[in-house]
């Protein structure tokens, strides 16, 4: 009689016993970021106004801005005060280098 309750009990437990699914756990896709900013030169022929993302900067022929890194803000072109097109979007490569504005147009 002891035999056929173990039996069972055996039987009763890898019934309900169910095999682990592969491929439960989803992929998180991180970014690694090299510096919290970047700079941009204005290596084009004049003076430029640009939306860092965070506020309006001017940069004369030559000088340089320093921009924080936040991946998918938009750096966009600035008249008076507004936002103006985008010309391009933070991307993690950005991040801690050093980018020419006309590389980027």
């Amino acid at each position: 009689m002891k035999l056929v309750i173990i039996i069972a009990s055996t039987v009763g437990a890898l019934l309900f016993n169910s095999p682990k699914e592969e491929g439960v756990f989803k992929t998180v896709k991180t970014e690694r970021v090299a510096g919290s900013s970047f700079s941009l030169i204005n290596d084009t022929k004049g003076k430029v106004s640009i939306y860092t993302g965070t506020g309006f900067v001017s940069l004369n022929k030559g000088s340089k801005t320093s921009i924080s890194c936040k991946v998918g803000k938009e750096v966009r072109w600035a008249k008076s005060g507004r936002k103006g097109k985008v010309i391009f979007k933070i991307q993690s490569k950005h991040c801690g280098k050093v980018l020419k504005l006309s590389k980027l147009l």
